[in-house]
């Protein structure tokens, strides 16, 4: 009786088969509609900014070095995957990929720089639509935007016309150190 019931039991266990995988070696698969790293189109990206505006995370900076060359930057180590940049693209430039073991001792692995050459509209002078139509909006930095790529942080300050000495605020911008301790 005792030996049938541990045979009985050997027999359910071996019916499943292999329930376990060789992880290092194979990775499960991902599901569909999976959110991972984004990734940039750089052939369809007009560098609007809108990733940059939308991200909750802050991910997404943005630079304009002069009127013609805006540099989008992408810090990986803040992101939480959330694929809101991919939602509010307009050109469809950013599209979530299924990668998401990305751990890495050099930062800089996990981050990507895009270089933009911002062609002008015929209509506003840059590339994307200044006619507001809604409160949300208006609150969007437009123009001219000047985060701080080096201390990966966003600064609030956009201007009309592009300046050359607001470029140079910025990037000279230290973030505060921690006072006592």
């Amino acid at each position: 009786m005792w030996l049938t019931s541990k045979i009985k039991q050997v027999l359910l266990v071996l019916k499943p088969g292999k329930v376990t995988l060789n992880y290092p070696a194979e990775s499960r698969p991902v599901p569909e509609g999976f959110r991972g790293q984004p990734a940039w189109d750089h052939t369809k990206c007009i560098g609007c900014g809108g990733c940059a505006n939308h991200c909750p995370a802050r991910t997404i900076l943005t630079r304009d070095l002069c009127p013609e060359i805006r540099i989008l930057f992408y810090d990986g180590a803040r992101c939480m995957y959330c694929g809101r940049c991919a939602d509010v693209c307009p050109e469809k430039a950013i599209v979530m990929s299924p990668e998401f073991e990305l751990a890495t001792g050099d930062r800089d692995d996990i981050t990507q720089s895009l270089e933009l050459f911002m062609l002008t509209c015929q209509r506003c002078g840059r590339c994307y639509d200044l006619e507001i139509k809604n409160a949300i909006d208006k609150l969007d930095l437009r123009g001219y935007r000047y985060d701080s790529l080096e201390a990966r942080t966003v600064i609030r300050r956009s201007t009309e016309r592009f300046a050359p000495d607001v470029l140079g605020e910025t990037e000279a911008y230290r973030r505060p150190e921690r006072i006592g301790g």
